[in-house]
């Protein structure tokens, strides 16, 4: 379903986010989390793609698997790093085809073993090159719905880690949308009044395209200085931090702490009219089935194992 009639169908949208597996048991693994998630009948799901395009392959038959096989709506992520056109051409073209509807069009972040990586070599340096190259592409009639691809966007409710002027960074975002972006997702936050208070400055930026809030829920404390270097300065309040601390070092405590945080994030998002929320699921729907318990949402405690 196109973002368009998406956002038009659902007051609210509920989507999941999944990464492409490498081995057969990370395989087995995703497979079985997303026979589990599939009941909730989210409205789309996104697939990853690795830093400088390293999961290429794996997203685009990921994607395409989910649109033959399952009943979820597949919006796969494209990056601008290490592609030319003819690539990204060729990887938006066997999308079309396979009837995916839409695209998330991000910047990307360069190969982990090339940290001086030369952007300048890429087709684009910038999201928004990337927005407008597949609104290009959706005006040759190569897609069966007559609109193209809906396209998504990133956005930083804390603020982008490489653009420290946030006025500028506003701008920056104003150029993806104003290239034709239909909706945006936000990366993982913590502390809502960060969303709002950028969901406010969106709309002072004449931003009215749907914003849909990035939810990971803190499942070990492990995993928390992984979000924090995968997000490059996530901010934790310090009542998170004191639950977490009284928590110690008991996984299943530690889980609950971090399963009730962003169950109240979400309370909060919903009272205050959010357009989507987005689970990181990480590849695991314990989380993310009981956030939707906790919540009092359709065909959930029955599901919960």
């Amino acid at each position: 379903m196109h973002a368009q009639d998406i956002f038009s169908k659902y007051q609210t949208t509920f989507s999941f986010e999944f990464f492409p597996a490498k081995t057969e048991a990370s395989a087995a693994a995703l497979y079985s989390t997303i026979a589990e998630l599939e009941p909730y009948k989210p409205s789309f799901v996104s697939v990853t793609y690795g830093a400088g395009g390293s999961t290429r392959d794996l997203t685009n038959d990921l994607v395409v698997k989910l649109k033959e096989t399952t009943s979820l709506d597949p919006s796969p992520h494209l990056t601008c790093v290490c592609h030319q056109e003819d690539e990204i051409h060729s990887i938006i073209e066997r999308y079309a085809a396979s009837g995916v509807s839409n695209i998330l069009a991000l910047g990307g972040d360069p190969p982990h073993n090339l940290a001086d990586y030369d952007r300048s070599q890429d087709a684009f340096q910038h999201a928004a090159g990337l927005v407008k190259f597949i609104k290009k592409f959706n005006e040759t009639g190569a897609h069966p719905d007559p609109r193209g691809f809906g396209i998504g966007v990133a956005a930083f409710p804390e603020g982008h880690p490489t653009t420290p002027n946030r006025l500028k960074e506003m701008d920056y975002l104003k150029a993806k949308v104003d290239a034709g972006a239909d909706y945006i997702v936000t990366q993982l936050f913590f502390d809502n009044h960060d969303f709002h208070d950028f969901r406010d400055r969106c709309r002072l930026a004449g931003i009215d395209i749907p914003i849909i809030a990035g939810i990971m829920p803190i499942v070990t404390k492990k995993g928390m200085d992984r979000m924090a270097d995968l997000a490059a300065g996530a901010h934790f309040p310090a009542k998170l931090l004191r639950s977490l601390d009284r928590a110690g070092d008991e996984s299943e405590r530690v889980e609950r702490v971090g399963i009730d945080h962003a169950t109240e994030q979400c309370l909060d998002l919903l009272e205050n009219k959010v357009d989507g929320i987005h689970f990181y699921t990480l590849n695991k729907s314990r989380a993310t089935r009981e956030i939707y318990a906790n919540l009092g949402m359709e065909n959930t405690e029955a599901n919960l194992k």
